[in-house]
């Protein structure tokens, strides 16, 4: 099998409502979807959804990449991806969106050629994932009553951005506890909002309200930081914005800075880079979670469920983007209503079907 074309369509989806972390507000999705057409006739589907705000890409920018990609793949093998990752990382040091979605679609075109869904070429642990729901920063009252609508769909998990005003957050999370009871899982994400100190203080004021873990709360440079709060928190520490890539992973698990990992294939550059990150933490006895971007539609929010379902050291997913969006580009196992458990077909690679209308 050999690329003979890659076609690339930018794509702008509405979210239903604007989305607010501490680094800004997202108020649509913005992605590169790609076809990569091959001589057998076959066609692998990929998307890479730069997020400005975590990893500083542009789409326009994604688009170019691409564009510079498809000159040096054309001929190649689409499931050599040692080889089709060597390219890209001779061509471009870094626009991992861009690497992710060549990645996304040659891991969807060897699906294809060997007849499998993705989730049992990469491991086939499972075929199911529960993901949690995501609660943007608003008034605490707002974000009570979107977590009670939450737990009303079903959610057994709750993610609560927080990091802007530590008044406002505790009192956010008084006021979401309050609402969702005592056996709803409460995750925090404070998006880099924190220094070091100010972490600790307010972990240990937040401890009070259960809380499963707390991600990412310093600036993703201070690893030593980020080591400290680990060390000093009654609450398991989460990095992402802090781990990218394997290295990353590595530096991480070296200074004890985190006990849990969240991998994002928009981060890392794909399916192929996660499993790396994936495999070094669980030599050393540190799970991992798959999460997503705002800014992704249901094509890779579909590539992060089968990467999910694949590994038994991923016990965690934040899958829930499409769960805001007002239309998708395929038909697959991840729907735009929102549900907490995502179930896998056995589908040949991503089992997704391109939605008429979509070009």
């Amino acid at each position: 099998m050999k690329i003979t074309k890659i076609n690339v369509e930018k794509k702008f989806v509405k979210l239903r409502t604007p989305f607010t972390i501490s680094l800004g507000t997202i108020h649509e999705s913005v992605s590169a979807i790609i076809e990569i057409e091959t001589d057998e006739g076959i066609v692998g589907y990929g998307e890479g959804a730069p997020g400005i705000l975590i990893t500083g890409e542009t789409l326009d920018g994604t688009v170019e990449c691409l564009k510079m990609f498809e000159r040096g793949l054309i001929g190649t093998d689409p499931t050599d991806l040692e080889k089709v990752h060597e390219i890209m990382d001779r061509i471009a040091a870094h626009a991992n969106s861009a690497k992710a979605a060549i990645d996304l679609a040659c891991y969807d075109l060897l699906g294809k050629k060997a007849n499998l869904p993705l989730y049992k070429l990469l491991g086939g642990h499972d075929n199911k994932v529960e993901t949690d729901m995501t609660i943007g920063i608003d008034a605490p009252d707002i974000m009570g009553v979107k977590a009670k609508e939450a737990i009303s769909q079903g959610f057994n998990t709750l993610k609560v951005k927080v990091g802007m005003g530590n008044a406002l957050d505790i009192k956010r999370i008084e006021t979401i506890r309050k609402n969702v009871g005592k056996d709803i899982k409460l995750r925090l994400d404070a998006n880099q909002g924190w220094s070091a100190k100010e972490a600790v203080q307010m972990i240990h004021r937040l401890a009070d309200y259960d809380i499963e873990l707390i991600e990412q709360p310093v600036p993703y440079h201070d690893i030593e930081g980020l080591a400290y709060v680990t060390s000093q928190s009654p609450i398991p520490i989460m990095s992402d914005e802090s781990c990218f890539d394997s290295k990353d992973a590595l530096r991480l698990i070296k200074q004890r800075a985190v006990d849990i990992v969240n991998i994002k294939l928009m981060k890392c550059g794909g399916l192929y880079e996660a499993q790396k990150i994936n495999s070094i933490c669980e030599a050393a006895g540190v799970e991992c979670m798959v999460g997503c971007m705002v800014e992704e539609t249901d094509l890779g929010v579909t590539a992060g469920a089968h990467l999910v379902a694949a590994k038994k050291n991923i016990t965690r997913a934040d899958l829930d983007a499409t769960f805001s969006l007002v239309e998708t580009n395929f038909s697959g196992p991840v729907p735009l209503e929102a549900t907490p458990i995502l179930s896998l077909t056995d589908q040949p690679g991503l089992g997704l079907t391109k939605e008429r209308g979509s070009h």
